[in-house]
């Protein structure tokens, strides 16, 4: 890890400001709506529009690539990101900030998959896993540092939409002035979808329910934090709190996913996860108690994305592997879109209460159907590598797993005709 660090801390150290700026604004814009007055139906509507941007910057990013090159589309998006950043307290306005949410998802998409690309190409096939951790730790700092900053300003000026600019613009410098060279990029032909549920109907339910878990927990908790009237400082400790959950339980449920039935580990993820979201209905305002909940959901719903991405690799030949990638990514962004709109009915309907009420309904739903699924086939003797992805990453990082666990299977069949 140590060197494949020293070869890529550019890098590395770019991302993790791409995700200051991307966690500073979503949580703000969830507080400032509420200053603004706007409904919890059309924050809603703003938070579900970003996950709309980013699903179809997944799709069109990589031919962008293909055409323009690595650094012109990186340096292009990364510009419209800091410039929408600017203009959202500028145009207070809920259907303007829904089409600079698009706008700043389909940026943030394409400028991950340039950016993971890099990355990808810094690790060799040594290093791959390492690589995949220290991105996800990266990532996961990046977050939890994002809530800190929200202390630092007023949230109802201008100074907190600034810093996430800055913060984008300066992230160029340690990516574009990187000795890493520009990599060759190709993307994987995809597998149909109808294909990939024969293959793994719980990784395909899975990942669509869990898109809507992680798009209202990523959108959404900020908009439920001003609502129940928590302070700036409390708003930004409950989001921060999903984030360090999914710190310190990403690699022990990965530890234990090579070690049992995968099916076992997702449902009791699930199910540990629903009824944590059960524990923040019944918190009410007791803030200690909102925090363990957070962790808790946060702590379980994140790995599960990768524990769902390892369980359908259980199921499919290495040749499939890397073209299922990008549908287990389309169907989870699907989830997401749904999530904050959803969210956002229930919440206008039941109350604030209704953001973990829906999370209980898809952890818990998602927790019998791997149940479900258990006596509907058997386990496999042999399973495939966990490999640590967050929600947030790209397609690209997506692939450059399922190329770990590829890589990792082929290392275990030649150990095992050597001996």
């Amino acid at each position: 890890m140590f060197q494949f660090f020293t070869n890529a801390w550019a890098l590395l150290l770019g991302m993790m400001l791409l995700m200051v700026g991307n966690g500073l604004q979503s949580t703000l814009l969830g507080i400032r709506g509420e200053i603004e007055g706007f409904s919890t139906f059309e924050m809603s509507m703003v938070m579900s529009s970003y996950f709309l941007g980013f699903l179809g910057g997944s799709r069109m990013a990589p031919e962008m690539i293909r055409r323009v090159g690595h650094v012109r589309v990186f340096a292009a998006l990364a510009s419209f990101i800091s410039a929408v950043l600017i203009l959202y307290p500028t145009f207070a306005n809920p259907w303007v900030w829904v089409v600079g949410r698009v706008i700043i998802g389909f940026c943030f998409s394409g400028v991950y998959v340039t950016a993971e690309s890099w990355l990808n190409n810094a690790a060799t096939n040594e290093t791959r896993g390492q690589a995949l951790s220290l991105y996800v730790i990266v990532q996961m700092i990046g977050i939890i540092a994002a809530q800190a900053l929200l202390v630092t300003a007023d949230p109802s000026g201008f100074v907190l939409f600034v810093i996430p600019s800055v913060l984008v613009s300066i992230s160029f410098a340690p990516i574009l002035l990187s000795i890493s060279p520009t990599p060759a990029f190709d993307t994987t032909k995809a597998m149909n979808l109808r294909g990939l549920y024969e293959t793994s109907p719980l990784g395909v339910v899975g990942m669509f329910l869990l898109g809507g878990v992680f798009s209202a927990q990523f959108g959404m908790s900020a908009v439920f934090g001003a609502k129940i009237g928590l302070s700036v400082g409390q708003i930004s400790m409950f989001v921060a709190a999903f984030y360090i959950g999914a710190t310190f339980l990403q690699y022990p449920l990965g530890w234990l996913s090579d070690r049992m039935d995968r099916r076992v580990l997702i449902m009791g993820s699930a199910l540990l996860g629903g009824l944590g979201a059960v524990l923040g209905m019944m918190a009410g305002e007791q803030f200690v108690m909102l925090l363990i909940a957070a962790a808790l959901i946060g702590g379980l719903s994140n790995p599960l994305y990768s524990l769902l991405i390892a369980h359908t690799n259980d199921f499919l030949e290495l040749d499939d592997m890397a073209a299922a990638s990008s549908g287990m990514v389309f169907v989870n962004g699907v989830g997401a879109i749904a999530g904050p709109v959803v969210t956002g009915w229930i919440m206008s309907s039941f109350g604030a209460s209704g953001f973990f009420l829906l999370i209980a309904v898809l952890m818990i739903g998602l927790g019998g159907y791997a149940g479900y699924r258990m006596t509907r086939r058997a386990t496999v003797d042999e399973t495939a590598s966990y490999a640590p992805v967050m929600p947030t990453s790209s397609q690209l990082a997506v692939e450059v797993a399922q190329e770990f666990a590829i890589e990792t299977a082929l290392e275990e069949e030649e150990a095992e005709a050597a001996s």
